[in-house]
């Protein structure tokens, strides 16, 4: 035990940690900001998903969710569904003040053995933010995730931003699929001096899957960039 796991412990006795859903105690439920309540809510996405999108699949025949999607990658997991506590902790390690929250992310990896097995000695992509809007939030929860995740793999994961932003597009989250693809044609474009390595496995992360078009945007351009094997992981699928 280190000096700064005594801090932290001896801070959590005098004030302890709040769940970053409904704001109660959190005591006894394996998450440092989520209650037993909250993290029960939890919704992990569970086999059989759609290798596509990543949405749990509950028949045969098309997704429902991503019918006439052509992904630019191969596969496509995410750990948890966009709603309830999961959508406060992305919301919270989203910003500056909240980015404690990232913890409970990697506690969410390591109970996602799909996602394990993706990120196991492969090479985690961020997605990243345009220049301008890095400055304003201060952090990018893709990076942060990123990282998270290849602390929960193990096997050889790590992170390399091999990607860079060069469209400042406006906010997309009103925006439909189709809407969407058309102002992210060419946003994004290999980091400068960076290659692909043979033999070694790449992997796309961000903090939410919700129409794929922002991370089909990025494998389009490290595929045009000569990426040989190429799968995407998510936090969230919206």
């Amino acid at each position: 035990m280190t000096w700064r796991d005594l801090v932290r412990g001896l801070g959590e006795v005098l004030f302890p940690p709040v769940c970053g859903h409904c704001g109660g105690l959190v005591e006894g439920s394996g998450y440092r900001y989520l209650c037993q309540e909250c993290a029960r809510r939890i919704d992990f996405v569970r086999p059989p998903c759609c290798e596509t999108c990543g949405h749990p699949r509950y028949g045969r025949g098309e997704c429902e969710h991503c019918g006439g999607f052509e992904p630019a990658y191969g596969r496509a997991r995410s750990a948890v569904l966009f709603r309830g506590p999961a959508r406060s902790l992305v919301a919270g390690f989203g910003r500056r003040g909240g980015v404690h929250l990232i913890r409970d992310a990697e506690t969410v990896f390591r109970l996602s053995p799909a996602v394990l097995a993706l990120a196991r000695g492969a090479v985690l992509v961020p997605v990243p933010l345009h220049p301008r809007r890095r400055r304003e939030r201060g952090l990018n929860p893709s990076e942060l995730l990123a990282r998270c995740l290849a602390n929960a793999a193990g096997g050889g994961a790590r992170t390399a931003a091999l990607l860079r932003r060069v469209a400042d597009t406006p906010p997309l989250a009103a925006l439909d699929r189709e809407s969407r693809e058309r102002l992210l044609k060419n946003a994004f474009a290999l980091a400068r001096g960076c290659s692909f390595t043979a033999g070694l496995r790449y992997l796309l992360v961000d903090d939410v899957f919700t129409t794929g078009s922002t991370l089909n945007s990025c494998a389009r351009a490290l595929r045009q960039a000569g990426c040989p094997s190429l799968d995407v992981v998510t936090f969230a699928r919206g």
